[in-house]
């Protein structure tokens, strides 16, 4: 029978080993990532020098600026904490194709059939070891049958068990004093906090052994709340092993229902599954020069060589790329970005050169480039027919004849230039308010609408917010009026048209009321939209609002 046999790699110095890494080698010295708990900075994270000064996880910054004044620190950043494990699911998916992450600073590796390709679970933990060591983190694992066996091995191995009493007499007392004592630094007789200085080898408990191995190991071990681990020392149970003889209907009944879930999960009674992170797949090509190049020449020369190998890929998967990142590197260790949109989705190499050719227009190469790499950042299905005759396969290839791709093409240059987002076109709108009859959207990225329906009377070709018209004349529609400081003499008129507002809606621009819409033609030969306003919240009067052809 095959044991399952799961991974537990845990980073102790996560925050602090990752802004090291950033800096590096800038900060020296004793370094500590900080947060803030109750209102109280206190140290969240520590690299190797902080822990030889006497420091510890959980202590309050000021405390510790006493104990080593040359202490630097940094504030801690989750976001980019989150996406550097992120990285490293990433590249633990080497040892095992299912890792799931386990924020903070933890992996859970399925790697059941995975160990004999590194030569045994020895011979993986020991490559996974030396990975870490090359990358400055500090790594402790541990392996056993279960996700909760491995998690205590990795974290606990080597420990004894913890008494809940710290030889403060005061803890042990009066409850107002109580309440203060906990609060007391280690060395005033509080509890000492864990050291990692010496990090143990990777534990390996053998297969079928998960009782013997975690059974020496202290109750914490079991993933437990705080609260539910010192109720159960107080009482005795300090570890493992003191817990799994305790029958499990009183412990569910004194402790909750979690203690005994946890210590079954670690056990292997209760199942718990690990759920590996969906496995992101990138549509890049990267390609490292053996000497700077800076000609656009040579630049499209290498863009030669690595746009098919990303188009293929983009085919297979049945993809199309929208949005283009070309990312180039320098010897001094700066880079450059150019994106580039597309109208439509596609997978040709040559619908997609000439748009990262127009972006290298005026580009400094600088120092020269010695790394190219090419990224579909947004990518959007491009689903292949299959039809079902002759017949259909005509009309279809008509249809593609007749509607062509000379205005995605043209979208596509144009966008190259000012941006696919600044290339606009109008789509019919259901309101019967003039200026609420078209939405405008981006043209790349919408459908050109085809079956428009002209509306019941002409509307002007060129319409804008209503402006005041000056006039003295009291007929409807007026004879001589004022409009942008220019008389205008009414020729023809034709009208009344009236339109009410949207009463279910409160818009400022129609507050004046029902309109009266006049199309007038001036003896100049300029042809007006003008409407009376009745008034209501606001005043009325004549407005001028478009134009005619």
């Amino acid at each position: 029978m095959t044991h399952r046999r799961i991974l537990s790699v845990w980073f102790p110095r996560l925050a602090a080993e990752r802004v090291l890494r950033l800096e590096r080698g800038t900060i020296t010295g004793p370094f500590a990532v900080i947060s803030i708990d109750n209102n109280t900075e206190t140290l969240a994270s520590l690299s190797t020098e902080a822990e030889a000064e006497g420091l510890r996880v959980g202590q309050p910054l000021r405390d510790a600026r006493a104990f080593c004044p040359e202490l630097l620190t940094r504030p801690a950043n989750l976001p980019a904490e989150t996406t550097y494990l992120t990285m490293l699911r990433r590249w633990a998916g080497k040892f095992s194709p299912l890792v799931a992450p386990e924020p903070p600073a933890a992996l859970m590796l399925d790697i059941t059939g995975c160990a004999h390709l590194f030569g045994g679970e020895e011979g993986l933990t020991d490559a996974l070891t030396a990975d870490c060591t090359d990358l400055g983190l500090t790594v402790q694992t541990g392996i056993a049958d279960t996700p909760g066996a491995a998690w205590a091995l990795a974290r606990f191995a080597g420990q004894q068990d913890q008494s809940i009493r710290s030889g403060d007499a005061i803890d042990q007392e009066a409850r107002a004093t109580r309440s203060r004592s906990a609060k007391r630094h280690w060395t005033r007789g509080g509890p000492a906090p864990r050291s990692f200085l010496h990090i143990p080898a990777p534990v390996i408990a053998p297969p079928g052994m998960t009782r013997q191995a975690i059974g020496p190991l202290p109750i914490a071990a079991l993933r437990l709340t705080p609260a539910a681990a010192v109720n159960l020392a107080r009482l005795g149970v300090r570890r493992i092993d003191d817990l799994s003889v305790l029958p499990r209907a009183a412990l569910a009944r004194r402790f909750g229902r979690d203690v005994v879930r946890r210590l079954d999960q670690a056990l292997g009674v209760e199942p718990e599954p690990i759920t590996p992170a969906r496995l992101d797949i990138t549509f890049a090509t990267r390609l490292s020069l053996p000497e700077p190049i800076g000609l656009d020449s040579d630049i499209l020369a290498a863009i030669d060589r690595l746009l098919p190998p990303l188009c293929d890929k983009l085919r297979q998967h049945g993809r199309g790329v929208r949005r283009l990142q070309l990312e180039l590197f320098h010897p001094d260790r700066t880079r450059q970005s150019l994106s580039a949109g597309l109208a439509r989705p596609s997978h040709d190499p040559d619908q997609i050169k000439p748009l990262i050719a127009l972006k290298l227009t005026g580009l400094d190469p600088g120092f020269g480039i010695d790394v190219i790499r090419l990224e579909a950042i947004v990518t959007e299905p491009v689903h292949a027919r299959q039809h079902s005759g002759h017949a259909e396969a005509l009309a279809d290839a008509q249809s593609r004849r007749d509607r062509g791709t000379a205005m995605e093409d043209l979208l596509t240059r144009i966008g190259g230039r000012i941006g696919l987002e600044e290339v606009r076109r109008l789509h019919p709108a259901d309101s019967h308010i003039p200026e609420k009859t078209a939405t405008v959207m981006a043209a790349a990225f919408s459908e050109p609408a085809l079956d428009l329906e002209d509306p019941p009377v002409p509307r002007p070709l060129v319409m804008f917010p209503p402006e005041i018209v000056s006039t003295d004349d009291p007929g409807r529609p007026p004879i001589r009026f004022r409009w942008r400081r220019f008389p205008f003499v009414t020729r023809t008129a034709m009208g009344p048209e009236r339109l009410s507002p949207e009463w279910w809606l409160d818009d400022p621009n129609w507050r004046s009321g029902v309109r009266d819409y006049w199309r007038l033609e001036t003896e100049n030969g300029t042809r007006l939209w003008l409407f009376y306003a009745h008034g209501s919240e606001s005043s009325g009067g004549w407005f001028c609002q478009g134009v005619f052809a």
